[in-house]
């Protein structure tokens, strides 16, 4: 039988409900609603659809917003003093920085910037090493996601194989961590991996993140294998497709993530779950 779905956005929803229990708990006992500052630079499309998105989750959640706005002009000074009085500002508890950013700034020194107890989107580099450490404080938001995906379909993690296919800093290295975390046995495949599909082809969790649809084939995929395509591509035709070959891929699987529909509505739903921790690390 084909693979079953697993539904992102039923799972996302079911994280911002708990998020908007949770806020309301909070306030009611008298604390101050967490807030999230989102700093947007340029006039990117895809930026500011990212960027609304995650503002919008703020209002629906009972969660401040707190827009920043600069031109495409700005400096590597001014970014970075931006960031600095955000840190300052007790009534703020996560700063998230969009990327890309334009090419004078660098993005690596922003985002090192940043507090870590306020790195609500999990990349400073004192997070990352507190996950690899197995002591998750905040945690890179798509991986955090894709674990609860696997969570709702009742992943046992212990004494399984787990293959990540991407190795970048922000979703494929966090992702083998927190698959290891999890318990699982974990590999993560990248450019200099000399058989991919091989590598795929003993996975009982198969995590890909690397940009190219389609690029993981169905016939790779170990028959009752759990599936997670990352991958958001374009085509010419205007559709949407995944990092692996879908309709092959379902045949042989499990259990898989649709694009769209899957990963994508986790990475908002984590976000707002990781401005509620940090409020709540903050408070002690």
């Amino acid at each position: 039988m084909p693979a079953q779905l697993i539904d992102g956005k039923a799972v996302a929803q079911s994280v911002r409900d708990r998020v908007r229990a949770a806020v309301a708990a909070r306030v009611a006992a008298g604390h101050r609603p967490p807030a999230l500052a989102t700093v947007l630079v340029g006039e990117d499309p895809a930026s500011e659809v990212y960027v609304r998105s995650k503002r919008k989750a703020c209002e629906e959640l009972g969660i401040r917003s707190v827009p920043v706005h600069f031109d495409a002009s700005v400096t590597q000074e001014q970014l970075l003093a931006e960031v600095d009085r955000l840190n300052a500002d007790d009534s703020v508890d996560g700063i998230l920085v969009q990327v890309p950013l334009p090419a004078q700034i660098d993005t690596t020194q922003v985002i090192e910037r940043i507090r870590a107890d306020k790195d609500v989107d999990g990349f400073h580099p004192y997070n990352l090493g507190r996950l690899a450490q197995r002591l998750p404080m905040l945690r890179p938001c798509t991986p955090y996601g894709v674990i609860e995906l696997l969570k709702s379909v009742n992943e046992p993690f212990k004494h399984r194989t787990a293959v990540v296919v991407g190795a970048s800093n922000n979703v494929g290295r966090p992702m083998m961590l927190e698959l290891m975390l999890a318990g699982a046995t974990a590999t993560c495949c990248h450019r200099f991996t000399a058989d991919v599909a091989g590598e795929v082809a003993r996975a009982d969790i198969v995590v890909v993140a690397v940009g190219r649809p389609e690029m993981v084939k169905g016939a790779w995929i170990k028959p009752g294998a759990t599936v997670i395509d990352i991958g958001i591509n374009r085509m010419p035709d205007g559709k949407l497709r995944g990092d692996v070959e879908f309709e092959a891929a379902r045949e042989r699987a499990a259990f898989i993530t649709p694009v769209p529909g899957g990963v994508g509505p986790m990475t908002v739903a984590m976000l707002m779950q990781n401005t509620l921790e940090a409020a709540v690390l903050r408070a002690k």
